[in-house]
């Protein structure tokens, strides 16, 4: 396809030219995150089932100038959709000058209507033109340098969290172990799966988790908080051009009496820091949650963010779980037996997306 003199083609993500030139493209761009990058999308793709797309708008010098990475979600709860990024919270339009996000924009509709896919969300990203709905003030995010030592770290945190803290590090049943192994992976699950239980939501696929750790490789680590030998938080991080971006995290029932992820989140900036990171990235929550009220107590300052969709028929999926529809599923959901959501969980999430 093309749009005046550039074209937009679907990059071959098994491709390593490609491949390479579309992550080069991503980590050379301000607004790049790793919600643009292939391993984004071949991770996902590999974890959910849901298929991965890559359009790139390619100037006449067969540089490119713009990405637009997609995951065709399909659920027979939740409908289907083109995401910017499946799974994450970020994503969309990713471009060098205005010319890109046209072309891509137009393709990316042209991608739906010839697949029959009634709608298309972009996580982020300019906006895409005319015809789209904008969205703002759903979720907020928040993210704050990292200091320059542990003190100082401890000092930013408001006075009624940071005593809270201090009672888990002064805490020596407690440690710390940073990892990629296979039993690193097995710990985060075990605490993530009881933790999004908890909330009465269904856990992700555990390849989900397994195939973005080994698309992302030293890009990405789990960090773990054990009370001797037993898990009680956990979380799955990536690292982005000087950004410590915890993702999947969580802890079991427990956590709150141990202060746990407290603990957990301040030795993961302090890691950060070893690591060369700069700026502490703890993504988004939704406007009003506990949660969000949770990261403005650490000492983050929100900011809303805006999201973009598209639809031919004018409806918006629904997979927000604040939603009347939902909350009546969500209080069931939170007295399964944990074996039980463990199972179930993952056939219903791969569609959320």
């Amino acid at each position: 396809m093309k749009a005046g003199e550039m074209l937009v083609t679907a990059l071959d993500l098994a491709d390593p030219a490609q491949r390479t030139a579309a992550d080069a493209f991503v980590l050379g761009h301000r607004q790049g995150t790793p919600f643009h990058r292939p391993a984004w999308l071949t991770g996902v793709e590999r974890g959910t089932g849901n298929r991965a797309n890559m359009l790139a708008a390619i100037a006449p010098s067969g540089q490119i100038v713009g990405l637009l990475p997609l995951h065709h979600v399909k659920s027979a709860l939740f409908g289907q959709a083109l995401v910017s990024s499946g799974f994450a919270v970020d994503g969309g339009l990713l471009a060098n000058d205005p010319a890109a996000v046209s072309a891509l924009t137009a393709a990316c509709l042209g991608l739906a209507r010839d697949r029959g896919i009634v709608s298309v969300e972009l996580r982020g990203g300019p906006a895409p033109g005319e015809g789209w709905a904008l969205h703002e003030g759903s979720h907020l995010g928040f993210a704050r340098p990292i200091a320059a030592d542990d003190e100082a770290e401890l000092l930013a945190v408001p006075r009624k969290h940071r005593a809270e803290l201090r009672k888990a590090l002064a805490n020596d049943t407690l440690r710390i172990e940073i990892g990629r192994e296979v039993r690193h992976l097995k710990a985060h699950y075990r605490v993530y799966s009881e933790s999004v239980r908890n909330l009465g939501t269904p856990v992700f696929p555990a390849r989900l988790f397994r195939e973005v750790l080994a698309a992302f490789g030293e890009d990405a680590d789990i960090l773990l908080v054990l009370e001797g030998e037993r898990p009680v938080s956990a979380v799955l991080t990536l690292y982005h051009q000087g950004r410590v971006m915890p993702f999947w995290g969580g802890g079991i029932a427990d956590a709150r009496r141990l202060r746990t992820n407290e603990l957990m989140y301040y030795r993961l900036m302090g890691h950060g820091r070893a690591r060369g990171m700069r700026v502490f990235d703890f993504g988004r929550s939704k406007t009003g949650s506990g949660q969000a009220a949770w990261k403005k107590s650490f000492g983050f300052v929100p900011v809303p963010l805006s999201y973009h969709s598209w639809s031919m028929n004018g409806e918006r999926r629904d997979i927000n779980p604040n939603s009347p529809q939902y909350q009546r599923r969500i209080e069931l959901w939170k007295k399964l037996p944990l074996p039980v959501a463990n199972w179930v969980g993952p056939f219903i999430a791969r569609g959320l997306g």
